[in-house]
């Protein structure tokens, strides 16, 4: 099995990539290049391990915890799964997906968040709103959103990821309405409410003098001609796609994770450098009713243009929560909707085991390990590194 990795791509042709599109990285990508690069490496510093058991030591480098970085992306989903366990409701849970037309995906490369942010706030009205209609559900849901810019062959392609209750708390708050069993809400009436109020936003977003635009879209500048502009895209099918309810409410969260903490491009996805190309794995979704996997040969300076692309702005908040899960009162719509469904939540164990203050186990007994030296950033440690990083289990 390969052990190629983005940081190995970066490490190998990232200084030349940067001399040769010097004055057209954008802050967030020079960042991003640099964190990837450095991850776990002694450059961050970080420190000796050794065994209680066995007194077998490793070296651990720090992570650089870039949220573009494959490697440092899934304790953060561990964590954040972790912290949801006590939100989950005993009902079903629908994944409900609102896509962009290509059209849009150019103009959203060259004004990331003012359009990636509307994407998510029209997604989530939508479903809102739909719901809510007492012909439909009839009933206030809580949504929680994901954004993703990318496809599988790295190409740009936002999209949001909203996962949802089968059900919502009615509009007096007396009772939990719930969803059929295995449907949710029309997706061809949330595809026509999220194309109209999409656009509808995206002009009134452009007069506002919000848009920036500039290569082949210059001319979008003038309102008049960008309405022309979007008067076809009012015939093409708005891609809304929801997946059957998951069999389990447990299973929503370890599903949702996968999708939370998710970069461009998993490492385990690299094939190899060959002949001045990456190879890697991608799904071609063109087939009917399914995917095929297949392999894309890219050359480096395409690769790495391509996993910059979806390099967000710094700040962007690409997990947000709407409707009944807003922040402000996600804790009284939980405690209400478990009231109005007759459940309890299990009772928590603050008890400390052993096990749970252990951050680092033996890679030969499975022993605890314990930190007997702290390295420096950009120090040599006193002996030549073991780069096999030391198991962590969660605190």
């Amino acid at each position: 099995m390969s052990s190629l990795e983005v940081a190995d791509i970066f490490r190998r042709h990232g200084a030349d990539y940067r001399h040769q599109h010097a004055g057209h990285l954008s802050l967030e990508q020079l960042k991003a290049m640099a964190a990837i690069e450095h991850c776990r490496s002694a450059s961050l510093g970080g420190h000796v391990l050794q065994c209680e058991s066995c007194e077998e030591q490793e070296i651990s480098y720090n992570s650089c915890r870039n949220r573009h970085c494959p490697k440092c992306q899934s304790m953060a989903a561990k964590r954040w799964l972790e912290d949801r366990q006590a939100e989950l409701l005993p009902v079903k849970y629908f994944h409900v997906v609102f896509t962009l037309p290509a059209p849009i995906s150019g103009i959203a490369y060259q004004n990331k968040s003012v359009i990636y942010a509307l994407l998510m706030r029209v997604a989530a009205e939508t479903l809102i709103t739909i719901a809510a209609d007492t012909e439909r559900l009839g009933a206030r849901i809580g949504v929680t959103m994901v954004l993703h810019t990318w496809g599988s062959a790295l190409t740009h392609h936002p999209h949001v990821h909203c996962i949802v209750p089968g059900g919502g708390i009615s509009a007096d708050g007396q009772r939990w309405i719930a969803s059929r069993p295995r449907f949710f809400l029309s997706v061809n009436v949330l595809s026509e409410r999220f194309m109209y109020r999409f656009l509808e936003e995206l002009i009134k977003t452009h007069a506002r003098g919000e848009l920036q635009f500039f290569g082949q879209y210059t001319e979008l500048a003038d309102l008049n001609v960008f309405k022309s502009w979007l008067e076809p895209l009012k015939d093409v099918w708005w891609h809304v796609y929801a997946k059957p309810p998951f069999a389990r409410p447990e299973t929503v969260l370890e599903y949702l994770s996968r999708y939370t903490h998710r970069v461009a491009i998993a490492n385990s996805r690299l094939i190899s450098i060959h002949n001045g190309q990456v190879v890697f794995k991608y799904k071609d979704y063109r087939k009917k009713g399914g995917y095929q996997k297949r392999t894309m040969r890219l050359a480096i300076d395409h690769f790495i243009q391509r996993f910059l692309m979806h390099v967000v702005p710094t700040g962007f908040h690409r997990i947000r929560h709407y409707g009944l899960w807003a922040n402000a009162h996600r804790a009284d719509n939980l405690t209400t909707a478990r009231d109005l469904l007759n459940f309890v939540l299990p009772a928590n164990n603050d008890e400390v085991t052993p096990q749970d203050t252990a951050t680092f186990i033996c890679r030969s007994c499975s022993a605890p390990m314990i930190i007997i030296e702290i390295i420096p950033p950009n120090h040599q440690p006193r002996a030549p590194p073991n780069y096999h990083i030391a198991r962590q289990v969660s605190p």
